[in-house]
């Protein structure tokens, strides 16, 4: 209790910067709506593989599912701009002989306020989340498993305040010399099997983060009306153990590409290196083709 009262103290705190500008903005944003682009996705995707008992070129029975749920929300007007966008990503594979699997997990959100200066360049500040939806495991012999993850064990809270540099639609860069980042672990379970417990120190739920740079870059643009893709790239160096091999980095990747108006082949890929999870670069990708529907009223 005393951490969960430490952490919504902390949080209203920094979001208070936010919530102030947003009291500037919330009289134009309820005269008008004409200063919005929005853009919502919605996904579901099915594999499955099947094989006679004579088969002889070998082959498991397998089923798989996937969903994909996007969604932006961006405001500007004059030199103000508040961009919010959420990731939501689940799949499950089940093979014959085992029980289902999760093949896919990703909880994102981001909210960032920009005032724009001049040119490419804008004042910022921001706020992103980053967890999962359910508990993730490591088997071994015998489908035996161990708790690795869970939703919120670990969960990153990352704030942000700095500079951006903006020079199309599509690319954007944030720099951001100030961006205290709490983590958290809420299962005891996972820092009984995980022992450098993501960053947090054992026996407590938080690690605050005050003084660290943040970098975050996307990159979203429609190749063809067909294909589009979307990058996001973070990296974030905490200033008190600030060395090569302490700097977390982190790359997701997705690629659509439509066949008919509703039906698409989706890629996507994580790229993770934090010294705190493991010492190697972590990677995780999938490929599926599916059900994607989309609304716009982009220009």
């Amino acid at each position: 209790m005393k951490h969960l009262f430490i952490y919504v103290f902390a949080l209203a705190m920094v979001c208070n910067v936010q919530a102030q500008t947003l009291d500037s903005l919330a009289s134009e944003l309820v005269k008008d709506t004409t200063y919005w682009q929005s853009e919502f996705s919605a996904g579901l995707n099915f594999n499955q593989a099947a094989f006679s008992g004579n088969w002889k070129a070998g082959g498991v029975n397998s089923v798989a599912f996937g969903t994909l749920v996007t969604g932006k929300a961006n405001y500007a007007k004059g030199k103000w701009s508040w961009d919010n966008q959420a990731e939501l990503i689940y799949g499950i594979v089940k093979n014959e002989g085992q029980e289902f699997r999760k093949s896919n997990d990703r909880i994102f959100f981001d909210s960032k306020i920009g005032y724009k200066t001049g040119g490419s360049w804008s004042y910022f500040s921001s706020v992103n989340f980053l967890t999962q939806f359910s508990d993730g495991f490591e088997y071994g012999p015998a489908d035996q498993t161990t708790l690795i993850s869970g939703f919120f064990s670990p969960a990153f809270l990352t704030t942000a305040f700095g500079m951006e540099y903006k020079p199309n639609k599509e690319f954007a860069l944030r720099i951001a010399p100030f961006s205290p980042r709490f983590t958290f672990v809420t299962d005891p379970n996972v820092s009984t099997n995980v022992p450098n417990n993501y960053g947090v120190p054992i026996g407590q739920t938080v690690r605050t983060e005050w003084l660290a740079l943040q970098l975050f870059a996307t990159y979203d643009k429609d190749i063809t009306d067909n294909l589009s893709i979307k990058t996001r790239y973070q990296m974030f160096a905490n200033y008190e153990t600030l060395a090569f091999k302490t700097i977390d980095h982190r790359l997701d990747l997705m690629l659509i590409a439509k066949i008919t108006r509703f039906v698409d082949v989706t890629f996507t890929s994580i790229n993770v290196y934090d010294i705190d999870m493991d010492p190697g670069i972590q990677y995780s990708q999938a490929l599926a083709l599916g059900i994607l529907y989309k609304v716009s009223n982009k220009k």
